[in-house]
């Protein structure tokens, strides 16, 4: 048996060896005195035209910046505990990138990796930082990271690096509203005969997108969370220095082929600060808004009716209303001087799927059969290949959970895109007053479905877009909350 296990790998060298760590940040140098500090910063990781766009089914080089993708950070600091999260704008970033990238900010900073979120939020129009081509989805732990994954990792450490030097004093406070009117579960029960056949030559229950009005919707498979949370810290003067938010919705989309952006994740942070009135200072206001569990969630009512938007144009009205909503409630914050920070993290392990004897022996006549030949799907042949490279994966993954505590805040961290279910569970079980999750936190897994939702199967259940024990959401759960317990 193959275990994986998280390994630094030498790729901190795409930074020289010789940093001199700033006193500034020097942790094992630092008194235990009560004060609160925040500092944020921003980093452009805004790839070169010209390399291939992920996310969809066909992949278009990329030949037009829309806007600029950024790792957009904040950094925390009670005095005696610091804690950093980065929001990457890729569809996915591996482990091991964020792992580079964790290792270089120990090195430079002495912050430790336990104490450290890095997520991406799942924009779908950027090139990919899981490996080119065929590698992306691969197993490829120990490997070098190629070009664009250095570039990042090495972009990050520099963000954080930046968010420490704008470190001074500040209070916290969170709240929430709601915003229902943007999420509806993609996944679907439909009427009784209706034929969903699978490209793994058996038949779902559900079907993804199933397309606006369809006459044989039945009901959706699950819930949506409506809520978009937030945190915000701001100067002792009041002046605001950064707001991070959540909410559980996935890419929204609508950019024409091959332009970069990221998505409404961007867009609701420069329009939250339009609509402070923030003018760019220095440091300036950063914004930054975090995926949620929206692995079964889009922005689609298939109920109908189907209404047309410009390029860009539904990702504004998505904003637009997320910052709106965000700012309903944000002069009405209880601002804490002090709270206190902790974080808690494991590597939980978990199996990884293997095709069972029916399924290979499918594979193999999918591959055998002449070009041009169709199945009873039209993604037979892709899926196919894409079964045959889950051999190259270990027979066990070890898997970051992390957990944060901010006063009566607790935050989760799970690399996978989780189902919205998931998440409401772990508000629900949570002991913090306030709880969110963002996921592809530390990596990228892939999907992961409810045991529930695997048997009424679906694209979120494929074996190759999800790869791990079909238990694992209830595993992973359960793990998160055992964290929120230690730290609360």
């Amino acid at each position: 048996m193959v275990v994986a296990k998280t390994v630094l790998l030498p790729l901190i060298l795409i930074i020289s060896l010789s940093i001199r760590v700033h006193p500034l940040y020097a942790q094992e140098n630092r008194e235990a005195v009560r004060f609160f500090r925040a500092g944020a910063a921003k980093s452009n990781i805004t790839p070169p035209l010209g390399e291939p766009i992920v996310g969809n089914w066909e992949e278009p080089p990329a030949d037009y910046v829309h806007d600029e993708l950024y790792a957009r950070c904040l950094v925390l600091d009670d005095g005696t505990t610091r804690l950093a999260v980065v929001l990457v704008d890729n569809v996915g970033a591996k482990q091991e990138v964020f792992d580079a990238a964790k290792a270089i900010i120990q090195k430079r900073t002495g912050l430790p990796p336990a104490q450290v979120l890095i997520a991406s939020t799942h924009t779908h129009s950027s090139i990919s930082a899981g490996g080119a081509g065929e590698k992306r989805r691969d197993w490829t732990a120990g490997e070098a990271l190629d070009a664009y994954q250095s570039f990042m990792a090495s972009r990050i450490a520099d963000g954080i690096q930046n968010a420490l030097y704008n470190l001074e004093p500040a209070r916290i406070g969170w709240g929430s509203g709601n915003v229902p009117q943007h999420v509806f579960n993609r996944r679907w029960k439909m009427k009784p005969g209706t034929p969903m056949p699978n490209p793994l030559g058996t038949n779902d229950l559900a079907v993804m997108n199933p397309g606006v009005g369809n006459p044989d919707l039945l009901h959706p498979a699950g819930p949506t969370d409506p809520e978009v949370a937030f945190l915000s810290v701001q100067a002792i003067d009041g002046r605001p220095l950064a707001l991070l938010a959540n909410y559980s919705l996935h890419y929204v989309g609508g950019v024409p082929e091959g332009h970069l952006s990221a998505d409404y994740f961007g867009m609701f942070a420069d329009r939250l600060q339009e609509l402070l009135q923030l003018d760019v200072d220095h440091p300036p206001f950063i914004a930054m808004m975090s995926n949620g569990t929206s692995g079964d969630v889009n922005n689609i009512d298939f109920r109908g009716p189907r209404v047309k938007h410009p390029p860009y144009g539904k990702m504004k009205v998505v904003a637009e209303d997320l910052a709106r909503e965000v700012l309903k409630s944000y002069h009405d914050i209880v601002y804490r001087d002090w709270v206190e920070l902790a974080a808690r993290q494991v590597y939980l392990p978990l199996k990884v799927r293997r095709p069972d004897p029916d399924l290979s022996e499918f594979v193999r006549e999918v591959l055998e059969r002449p070009e041009g030949e169709t199945g009873r799907h039209r993604l037979e042949k892709t899926y196919a290949k894409r079964v045959l490279q889950m051999e190259t994966w270990p027979d066990e993954v070890h898997v970051i959970i992390q957990a944060f505590k901010i006063g009566d805040l607790g935050i989760g961290a799970i690399p996978f895109e989780t189902f919205a279910e998931t998440g409401l569970e772990i508000k629900d079980r949570s002991p913090f007053d306030q709880t969110f999750t963002i996921s592809l936190a530390n990596g990228s897994y892939g999907y992961l479905p409810t045991p529930e939702q695997h048997r009424l199967g679906g694209y979120e259940t494929w074996l190759s877009t999800n790869r791990v024990e079909k238990e694992a959401s209830e595993k992973i759960v359960d793990q998160l909350l055992t964290l929120f317990s230690a730290l609360d």
